[in-house]
C-alpha cells in the first residue's frame, strides 16, 4: 500500500495519498499500543517510505512520477513575460517553476561591501533566489533571505557569473532576481536556466548559454558496507532527493562547466560514479539548452526601452573642470536640464546614463558644445550676444564666442552694426583667426560667400 502511495501521479495528489495513509497507520498503531509516541511512529513511517522507494528503484526501475532513469521532465521556457522590466523569463521543469528577473544599472550602483578583511569591495553581478512559502502549498513569513536562500542563490551567481561580459564592454551592474513560483526539486537549478533567459531578454551579450540540472543516486549496501548496486537519477524531484542518496546539481555550457554543487549522504562515492554522474549531466544539459534556444537563441540586440542607457564620450582631460563647473554648478545644471546622470573620470572619459534617446542626445550635445575647441576655417551657426560700435560679439560653441568685426559683417561698408544684426539675431560666421590671447576672430561676410558658393555648386 505504501508504494501504491508513493507512486500517486502528481505532488499534490501523491503527499494527500501518503499522509491519508500515514495517518491510517497511526490509528492502528494506537488501537493496539496506546502509549506509541508520535515521534516514533512518524520515523518508522519515514523508514518504510524510504525502503519501499529504494526497493523499487533498484528492483523494478520505476521512478516516483514514471520516468525513466535518465528522462527529463516536460521543460517550458518564456521570455519577455514582464514587458517593464529589463528582462524577464519564466522556466517551468515539471512542478517546479520559476519566475526570473533581470534588472540594469549604472556600473556606479554596483553592490559595494565593507571589506574589512580584504577580498573585493564591490560586485556589479548579483543573483537573489527567493523561495516564499507558497511556492510549496504552504504560509509562513516572509523576512529576511535564509540560510538555504543564500546558499542556492550562491550557486546560481557563481554558475552564471562566468558569461557576464567584461566592465570594459557592458557598463552595467546587473541583478537577477529569481522567484521560485512552484517547487519539485532542482530550483536552484531552475533559477539558473531562468535567470540565463533573463539576461539574454535584457539583451546582455552574454559569452554563452548556461543550463543546470541535477542528478540523484540511490545505493545498496551489503552487510560488509561494500557498495552492491547503485542507480544514477537524471533531473531528481523532491521526494527523490528527500529519500536518496546524493544531490549532484551541475551547470555550464555546451563547451564546460561553470558551476557545480555535490550534497551526499554517504561517506563518499567513487570517481566511476562521479564520472558516470558528470556524464548524465552533460546530457541532459545539452537537452535542456536546445530546449532554452528554442525560446531565445542569442540575447536582444537592443537593450529594453525602460532600461538606462549608457555612452561614453572623450574630452580633453583640461576641459573636465569647465564642465564640472565652480562647486559643481555646471554639471549640476546639465543633470537638471536633461535628467541624465553624469560622472567623469580623471583621464577625460565622460559616462553618460540617460532613460531615453533624447536625455542621452541633449547630454551629449551639452557636453559636446562645452569642451569643444573653436577650430580656424570652421563655420558655425551663433547667436549674437553683445552689440559694440565697432562690431559684434556672437556665441558659437556653448561660452565661447568672438568678435565679428564690423568689415566683417557683410560684403559692403557697414556705418552701424545694428543697421546688419541685433541682439539675439542667428547667424553664420567662420573663424579666420585666434591670437595668442584666445580671441577669436570671426567673419560673417566670408561665411556668406562661403555658403553663396555652395548653393551655386549644388545648382550647377
Amino acid at each position: 500500500r505504501i508504494e501504491g502511495a508513493l507512486y500517486t501521479p502528481g505532488k499534490v495528489a501523491r503527499g494527500k495519498a501518503v499522509e491519508a495513509l500515514r495517518e491510517e497507520v497511526r490509528k492502528a498503531i494506537l488501537e493496539k499500543h496506546p502509549d506509541a509516541d508520535a515521534f516514533s511512529m512518524s520515523q518508522a513511517f519515514d523508514y518504510v517510505q524510504k525502503k519501499a522507494f529504494r526497493k523499487s528503484i533498484l528492483e523494478k526501475q520505476k521512478r516516483m512520477d514514471g520516468r525513466g532513469y535518465q528522462d527529463l521532465r516536460q521543460i517550458s521556457c518564456e521570455v519577455g513575460v514582464l514587458p517593464r522590466a529589463h528582462g524577464s523569463a519564466i522556466f517551468q521543469r515539471g512542478e517546479t517553476q520559476a519566475l526570473a528577473l533581470t534588472t540594469l544599472a549604472p556600473i556606479e550602483e554596483a553592490q559595494h561591501i565593507d571589506a574589512y578583511g580584504g577580498g573585493e569591495i564591490s560586485k556589479r553581478f548579483i543573483l537573489h533566489y527567493n523561495f516564499p512559502p507558497f511556492s510549496v502549498g504552504e504560509t509562513g513569513r516572509t523576512g529576511g533571505a535564509s540560510r538555504r536562500e543564500i546558499g542556492h542563490g550562491a550557486l546560481a551567481e557563481r554558475s552564471l557569473e562566468p558569461m557576464i561580459p567584461d566592465e570594459n564592454d557592458f557598463r552595467y551592474a546587473i541583478r537577477i532576481s529569481s522567484e521560485i513560483m512552484e517547487s519539485n526539486g532542482s530550483t536552484s537549478m531552475a533559477s539558473v536556466c531562468g535567470g540565463m533567459l533573463a539576461l539574454m531578454d535584457a539583451g546582455v551579450p552574454v559569452k554563452g548559454t548556461v543550463a543546470g540540472i541535477s542528478v540523484g543516486l540511490v545505493t545498496e549496501h551489503g552487510e560488509d558496507r561494500q557498495l552492491k548496486r547503485y542507480e544514477l537519477l537524471t533531473d531528481i524531484i523532491g521526494s527523490e532527493d528527500h529519500f536518496g542518496d546524493m544531490d549532484f546539481k551541475l551547470c555550464g555550457t555546451d563547451n564546460g562547466v561553470t558551476g557545480f554543487q555535490l550534497d551526499l549522504k554517504l561517506p563518499g562515492v567513487s570517481h566511476k560514479i562521479m564520472a558516470e554522474a558528470i556524464q548524465r549531466a552533460k546530457e541532459a544539459r545539452t537537452k535542456i539548452l536546445g530546449i532554452m534556444h528554442g525560446a531565445l537563441d542569442k540575447p536582444r540586440a537592443e537593450l529594453s526601452k525602460y532600461a538606462p542607457r549608457i555612452e561614453t564620450i572623450k574630452i580633453n582631460p583640461e576641459k573636465i573642470g569647465a564642465l564640472i563647473g565652480p562647486g559643481g554648478k555646471t554639471i549640476k545644471g546639465i543633470v537638471a536640464e536633461t535628467g541624465a546622470e553624469i560622472n567623469i573620470e580623471d583621464d577625460g572619459s565622460v559616462h553618460i546614463y540617460a532613460t531615453s534617446g533624447e536625455a542621452m542626445a541633449r547630454a551629449k550635445e551639452i557636453i559636446g558644445g562645452m569642451t569643444k575647441e573653436i577650430e580656424i576655417g570652421q563655420t558655425y551657426q551663433g547667436r549674437v550676444v553683445s552689440i559694440k560700435e565697432f562690431g559684434a560679439f556672437v556665441e558659437v560653441l556653448p561660452g565661447k564666442d568672438g568678435l565679428v568685426h564690423i568689415s566683417e559683417l557683410a560684403d559692403f561698408r557697414v556705418k552701424r552694426t545694428e543697421d546688419v544684426v541685433k541682439i539675439g539675431d542667428m547667424i553664420w560666421v567662420k573663424c579666420i583667426g585666434i591670437d595668442d590671447k584666445g580671441r577669436v576672430k570671426l567673419s560673417r561676410k566670408a561665411a556668406l560667400k562661403e555658403r553663396a558658393e555652395k548653393e551655386t555648386g549644388q545648382a550647377a
